[in-house]
Formats: C-alpha cells, sequence, structure tokens
C-alpha cells in the first residue's frame, strides 16, 4: 500500500455534495494517489500506436501531436459514423440521473464527473460543441463546449477513472451502454500517445511474447512444472501436462496472472489437478498464453488483435475447441465481440464435454466455453469426489466479477461450484451481487501501484458489501472468477476489511478434490493445515473430528 494513501477513517469521510461552480469551469485535477504513469514509449511504438514519447501527466506540456484537435475531431467523427450505438448514445440521454449514485468511483470519492452521467457529457459536449450545428452556434445553451487542452486533460483523468464496468447500464432506463463511450473516448486519446502504462506495456508484451507479463515460453512451461512439483507434495501425485501438443482434444488458455501471482497461482493449481484426474485430453500454450485482453481497454483493433492470437494457436494446434480459464474481460470480449471481430471461428467443433456428453450449445459459435461452467457440468452428472469439509476453515461469499456477471450472464455456475466444494457460503446483500454487482475498483487497467488512493475508493462499496457478511457470519474468503480479482481484491480487503481472504474457485474445488491414488492430505493448496486435521478439545493433537 503506498505510503501516501489516506488511511481507511480519513478516506472514509466521503462528501457528495454538488461544488458551487459548474462543472464546465471545474478544470479536472490531476494528483499523486488517483492517476496512472504514463505509457512507455517504447510499448506505444512496439505496437504501431501513435505518437510514442515521454511524458508526465503532471506537466504542463503534454507534447501532443502539432494538428491533435484535428485528429481527435477527425477521429470522433469516424467513430460516430462507424458506431452508430455511439451517437445513438450521445444523443438520446435525457440526464435523468438514474446513473448518478450507481458508479463505485461516485460513491468512492463524491467528485460529480465520476457520475456516469456527467462523466458521458464529457464526450458529449465536445460532440455537440465540435460537430452539430446547434452546439456550433449556441454553444453552452445547447449544452456544446470547444475541444481544448483542457479539455482533452479532462477526459484523461476521468475516462481512466472508470472500470467499464457497466453497472450503470443496468439501470438506466435508456440503457446506455456508458462503458462503451469510455471505451471510444479511450480510443480517441490513442490517437494522441495518451494511454497509461499499466495498459500499453501488458499489450506490447502480449503482442511479443503472448502473454500480459512478457513472460517467455521456457519459464512460462518451468512455472507450470513448478506447481506440479508442489501438488505432488501435497498429494503425493504427480501430473505430466503437456505442452504446444498437437493434435490434443482442447487447447486451455488463463490468465498469465494465474501462472505468476498469488493467490492465482492456487487457481491455477487448481485446474492441472482438476484436469490430471479427469484424464482430459488437453494442452497448454506457451505462445498463446494469456487469456486476458488488455486491448479491450485500449481500442477495437487492439482488441481484435489479441483476442485473434488464440484462435490461431488453435488452429495450429489443431484442437477440437477452447477451455478458458477463470479470467474477466476475457469472457467479456469472447461473449460480447467475438463474433463480429474474428468469429465465427468454424475450424473448431462445438465444444462437447468429454466426460458427461454435454453439448455447450451458447459456444456454438466462439467454440470457447468457460472451465466454471464445464465444472459446474461434472458436478451436475456426479463426477467429481469432493469433501468440502476440508474447506471447512473458509467461510465464504461470492463477488460477481463483473465481466462475467454483466458481460455474459454468469451467476449460478459458480455458485454451484463453491456449494459443491464448501459447507459455508454465505451471500452479500442482493443489491451488491449478480447483474448489480459492485466492480472490484482495478479493472479496466487502473490495478496499477500509484493510483492506490483511486483504486481503494472505487473498492469502497465492494468493500463495505464484504464487510456486512464478515462481521454477520464472520466470512474470512471471498472468491471470484477473474485474475483482476485476485490481484485487486487482497489489498483492497487488506485495507478496508482485514481478515478476509481471496481465492479462485478452482482453489477451492482443488483443496475438496479426492483424487485417485493420493496420499492422506494434511494441507489445502496454500500449505495451511486442512481443518479436520485441528485438535479437538481435549484431545490428542492430529485427531480427526
Amino acid at each position: 500500500m503506498a505510503d501516501e494513501t489516506p488511511k481507511p477513517d480519513e478516506l472514509a469521510q466521503i462528501n457528495h455534495n454538488p461544488p458551487w461552480k459548474g462543472w464546465m469551469d471545474t478544470p479536472a485535477e490531476i494528483k499523486k494517489g488517483i492517476y496512472c504513469y504514463a505509457a512507455n514509449p517504447k510499448s506505444v511504438e512496439y505496437t504501431g500506436l501513435p505518437n510514442p514519447r515521454s511524458w508526465n501527466p503532471l506537466d504542463d506540456d503534454w507534447k501532443l501531436p502539432r494538428e491533435w484537435k484535428k485528429i481527435v475531431r477527425e477521429g470522433l467523427k469516424d467513430r460516430l459514423d462507424r458506431f452508430r450505438s455511439l451517437k445513438v448514445f450521445l444523443d438520446i440521454c435525457v440526464r435523468c440521473g438514474a446513473c448518478a449514485d450507481k458508479c463505485h468511483f461516485f460513491i468512492g470519492s463524491g467528485d460529480p464527473k465520476n457520475m456516469p452521467v456527467l462523466r458521458a457529457e464529457l464526450l458529449r459536449s465536445v460532440y455537440r460543441g465540435e460537430l452539430t450545428k446547434a452546439g456550433q452556434v449556441l454553444g453552452r445553451m445547447a449544452g456544446g463546449r470547444k475541444l481544448t487542452e483542457d479539455v482533452l486533460k479532462e477526459w484523461w483523468t476521468y475516462f481512466f477513472q472508470c472500470t467499464e464496468c457497466r453497472r450503470c447500464s443496468v439501470f438506466c432506463p435508456y440503457g446506455i451502454d456508458t462503458a462503451e463511450i469510455t471505451i471510444l473516448a479511450r480510443e480517441l486519446l490513442n490517437l494522441l500517445g495518451l494511454n497509461i502504462d499499466w495498459i500499453a506495456t501488458p499489450v506490447a508484451n502480449c503482442t511479443r511474447t503472448g502473454n500480459h507479463l512478457g513472460i517467455q515460453p521456457h519459464a512460462f512451461k518451468e512455472m507450470i512444472e513448478f506447481f506440479c512439483d508442489d501438488i505432488e507434495e501435497i498429494t503425493g501425485v504427480k501430473i505430466e501436462p503437456s505442452f504446444n501438443r498437437k493434435g490434443a482434444e482442447i487447447l486451455f488458455i488463463t490468465p498469465s496472472g494465474d501462472v505468476f501471482a498469488d493467490p492465482g497461482t492456487y487457481t491455477c493449481m487448481g485446474y492441472l489437478m482438476l484436469f490430471h484426474e479427469l484424464g482430459l485430453d488437453y494442452t497448454w500454450s506457451t505462445y498463446a498464453s494469456e487469456g486476458g485482453n488488455f486491448g479491450f481497454f485500449t481500442s477495437h483493433e487492439m482488441m481484435k488483435r489479441l483476442n485473434a492470437k488464440m484462435y490461431a494457436e488453435a488452429k495450429r494446434l489443431g484442437v477440437k475447441y477452447i477451455i478458458g480459464g477463470e479470467c474477466g474481460h476475457m469472457w467479456r470480449v469472447i461473449n460480447q465481440y467475438m463474433d463480429t471481430m474474428n468469429g465465427p471461428a468454424d475450424f473448431l467443433e462445438v465444444p462437447v464435454s468429454p466426460i458427461t456428453g454435454t453439448r455447450f450449445e451458447q459456444a456454438a459459435s466462439t467454440k470457447m466455453i468457460h472451465l466454471v461452467e464445464f465444472t459446474a457440468d461434472l458436478i451436475k452428472h456426479g463426477k467429481l469426489k469432493l469433501d468440502p469439509s476440508r474447506n471447512d476453515n473458509k467461510i465464504v461469499t461470492f463477488h460477481d466479477s463483473c465481466n462475467p456477471a454483466r458481460g455474459m450472464g454468469f451467476f449460478e455456475e459458480p455458485r454451484e461450484v463453491i456449494r459443491a466444494a464448501c459447507n459455508h457460503f454465505h451471500e452479500m446483500p442482493p443489491n451488491t451481487i449478480r447483474e448489480q454487482t459492485f466492480c472490484c475498483g482495478s479493472g479496466s487497467g487502473l490495478n496499477a501501484g500509484e493510483d492506490m488512493e483511486l483504486r481503494m475508493r472505487g473498492g469502497f462499496p465492494r468493500a463495505n458489501a464484504v464487510k456486512f457478511v464478515h462481521e454477520r457470519y464472520g466470512v474470512n474468503m471471498l472468491a471470484n472468477i477473474c485474475a483482476i480479482d485476485r490481484a485487486a481484491l487482497p489489498p483492497l480487503m487488506d485495507y478496508w476489511v482485514p481478515g478476509v481472504d481471496v481465492t479462485g474457485v478452482h482453489e477451492l474445488v482443488a483443496n475438496a478434490l479426492i483424487m485417485e491414488g493420493e496420499q492422506k492430505r494434511e494441507t489445502d493448496l496454500r500449505g495451511e493445515e486442512l481443518p479436520h486435521l485441528e485438535p479437538e478439545e481435549g484431545g490428542p493433537e492430529g485427531e480427526e473430528e
């Protein structure tokens, strides 16, 4: 946690009263703890994005291209022509305010420009002022304003204070998708080289090595093998995964964060144990070694480019279909954009479970299924031997990750898996879960270290809901199915709700999984003693309950 981040008691003092000055007359304040560092020029250059150079958001001179206004105007006009939805969203908003208090960043900061309606107005006002007759003639009277450097800096400040979670869209009576406005506003900023490094460098790494972290193929393979050694030590079962194997039935792809960052590493170990126990004919790829898609936070073209690598690798290896791990934006891209960007993937087959025979018709076009729905199907058909008592020291609640939840309506399957693997599960309040779930506060590329105050403010509503079940039911474990959540939620919990840990769903499955030929399990995947090994009061140490 950055030393400059205010203490929780201080950060919880939030002023939601509107300022005296109008929003058009209130310039953006760019301050430490709230903004992310500018993109590394080498990353911008490597991916072929415009205007690579070193610049600092705190400087007055952002080193913009000479004709930057023309670039933005033409870029906006082009996108209005190409994306009819953008023009509709900019034209139909009546400013009813239904979305105003639904954004986690507004709730956590009190900044009116973080109200979704006003954040969208930052772009809408320039559209009116620059590209409509009424705005050009009447100016502010028609809700229009001119594009200036101050306006551009305001865009950069607030469109990178949006995690594109779409919670506001759930409550909009007109169905305006404010996340789409943020996505296209970021595209305009990228035309000028105004990206942040936590997005630009992962995109460059993914383009170069196949994953966001820049892991080379040999290092990726060694980490998986290291997990297998740990699993053998815990269970006595030797796992031998395959890599880049042509002719396998299934290609498995997961976020690289599961391979190199706790607690995602334990989730990855869960994948390995499950696949081994099933005898699944699958392979990993050390080249398409990333399920996440930070191109989604950059531009439609970059999103398409990074999504295509998974399918190119599936075609090269000659697999039948793809299973994807626990990820968030990976699944929003697949579910909402794949068909019009890279699909349909007609060279693959509709996924059919080799264990249960279930045909996953919802993946008839994309040929890719979520591992949680695959596992839920196994549980439904009684194909897994699970001992949920091994997780009895965990009182679990579930965080609906924004993209699988609102992006693909993925609500029941994770809960079915958790209930099968755990005896103690409690839901957070209804208005904070499922389609109304609150964001972790660090998605869409904001999971950096330098913007920790922003992240703690944005994550405040989610943390508040966790605190409720922590105090009422003793919840000590927050489960989720998103790699960014597994990276972002631990510091959020440490800050707002100490005593609550974070896990992926398949870590819980692996703890409960009874494997053929396993030795007596004494610890979970984290090396913590299993609850049934704890001595009863007055009983001998190690005696089972």
